[in-house]
This record gives C-alpha cells, structure tokens and sequence, in this order.
C-alpha cells in the first residue's frame, strides 16, 4: 500500500464515491493502471489546532495498518478526511466504522461516472448573480 501525497491525486480522489462515518469520510476511486492501493490523509485546520490535527491523522494511518488489504479494492485510490470526532471517539468503533464504510463503497456500481464538480457544474456567467450598480 502507498501514500498520496501529490494534490492532483488528492482532487481526483474528491471527485470519486465517498462515505460518511462519525469520525471521518473515506472517499474513493478507480483508476486504470495496476499499480498498488494507495491511500492519503486529511484534516482541514476546522478541525483544531497543528497538535490535534495531526493526533487524528495518526489515528487514521493506524486504522489502515491495521485493515486487511482485502477490505480495499485493487488498483483503487482512498482518501480519509477526518473529523474532531476522531480525536475522542473509541478506535474499536472507529475500526468496525472504517470496515463497515468500505464495504458501503464496494457496493457502489462498479461502472459510476464521476461526479462533475462545481465550478463545471455551474451553467451561470460570472458576475450574474451580481445587482447591478
């Protein structure tokens, strides 16, 4: 299993499937290759200061130590995005959360088209929504 670390494959990920637990959102996607699983790491400065921010992200990459790479789909790309829940909630529960969040996402049709994101998504011109002077 490798890391991401570059941002092109973090937006890549955010526009795959996602799931949504207390303490965290795994989001997922495809890709073509056959490389290796790979999984990244995320907390938004929302979520506490430098200190707490990086206690839950060490919570999350023991998490997956601790999965079975069989829970995870091959040639597949996962991103945690945590949560304040994380720092205080029970790493059994938060296991059985992770599990039960992946097996949501192998349920998802295997043929889903990405979701487009919002600034394609939006058919207005800039400035539209603006009153006029």
């Amino acid at each position: 299993m490798d890391r991401l670390r570059q941002r092109a494959d973090f937006l890549a990920v955010a526009n795959g499937v996602r799931a949504n637990s207390a303490a965290f959102v795994v989001q997922s996607r495809r890709r073509d290759d056959d490389g290796p699983i790979r999984v990244g790491f995320t907390v938004t400065k929302k979520h506490g200061s430098a200190t707490e921010r990086n206690r839950i992200r060490r919570r999350l990459r023991e998490l997956v130590k601790r999965l079975d790479v069989i829970s995870m789909r091959p040639h597949s790309d996962y991103v945690l995005v945590g949560r304040r829940a994380a720092l205080t909630r029970d790493f059994a529960t938060m296991f059985d959360d992770l599990r039960s969040a992946l097996d949501r996402l192998d349920r998802q049709p295997k043929d889903l088209v990405m979701r487009p994101s919002k600034a394609l998504s939006s058919e207005k011109t800039p400035g539209a929504s603006r009153k006029p002077n």
